[in-house]
């Protein structure tokens, strides 16, 4: 059950300000494949002004993410690791800034973990079997995930918002239906490709710039609806390799912004504690359940 908690986490982990750019390297950029995508080659000189291109791109980025005060989603979950493969749903109510319930349903067991997050601390609850609750640090998801990340990059990820593009583009290539950008963080490599038309976000392949360790990341997004003046993208598949290879589909069949929390849950004060690592935090009892 806790590999699964561990698989759980790394789908909310990976699938974000953006700084501004003062110039644009004229390139020949290729990025080579690793576990999850085939080489990419760009090269092309920009004809018109490079610094105006850039700051047009990233203003619309920044333009088409997702404002909300509250998000609600029911999430079919497919994964597919060396181990097992594992289908499950989870129930998602995040309050923007401030906390994350997830319920995770296994069939034929039904709700089997209980997950809390917030700005500081992570809980989960084992609601089938030996039920016990645990009490970690925000610190937790990055060990167990090896992707480094803060709240605010978890809610982007549950909202379909572009992560890491806290970078400088250093290349990009346009055509009449997609927009390639290359961007160089501290981290990681990120080539983004995004609709040429409304700038939604289609595929984003990470890499470390870190040229001793291996991990990559592929997601892809799609099945785009409309939702309160935005695009949502319904479909997405994440593919994260480093030392093992882990292949994800989320598939959100629900979902709503600034509404209730419907997936709220009070932490039970009669679990055993397992393995507690730092203090237990407070957390409000909801005013309704479901």
């Amino acid at each position: 059950m806790q590999k699964l908690v561990k698989i759980v986490l790394v789908i909310f982990v990976l699938t974000s300000a953006c700084k501004s750019v003062k110039k644009v390297q004229i390139i020949e950029t290729q990025i080579f494949k690793k576990d999850t995508a085939q080489t990419v080659v760009i090269s092309e000189a920009p004809k018109v002004d490079s610094a105006a291109i850039v700051k047009d791109i990233m203003t619309k980025l920044v333009k088409r993410k997702i404002d909300f005060t509250s998000f609600n989603a029911k999430i079919n979950v497919d994964y597919q690791s060396a181990e097992n493969t594992q289908k499950m749903t989870a129930y998602v109510s995040l309050k923007k800034d401030s906390a994350l319930f997830v319920k995770i349903a296994v069939s034929p067991y039904g709700v089997v973990e209980n997950i809390y997050v917030n700005k500081d601390s992570v809980i989960l609850i084992r609601t089938k079997g030996e039920k016990s609750i645990q009490y970690s640090a925000i610190s937790y998801l990055q060990e167990t995930t090896n992707i480094p990340f803060d709240f605010s990059t978890l809610q982007d990820i549950l909202v379909g918002n572009p992560i890491f593009l806290d970078s400088n583009i250093v290349s990009y290539k346009s055509n009449s239906t997609q927009l390639l950008v290359y961007l160089v963080g501290n981290l990681f490599k990120n080539l983004v490709t995004l609709d040429n038309v409304d700038y939604k976000v289609m595929h984003s392949k990470l890499d470390d710039v870190d040229e001793y360790r291996n991990r990559t990341c592929d997601i892809t997004m799609s099945n785009y609806m409309p939702i309160n003046g935005h695009q949502f993208a319904t479909y997405r598949t994440i593919s994260v390799s480093e030392k093992s290879k882990l292949d994800i589909s989320l598939d959100f069949k629900q979902y709503d912004f600034n509404n209730s929390l419907q997936y709220r849950f009070a932490i039970p004060t009669n679990y055993k504690p397992k393995n507690p690592v730092v203090k237990k935090p407070t957390v409000k009892k909801p005013a309704s359940k479901k």
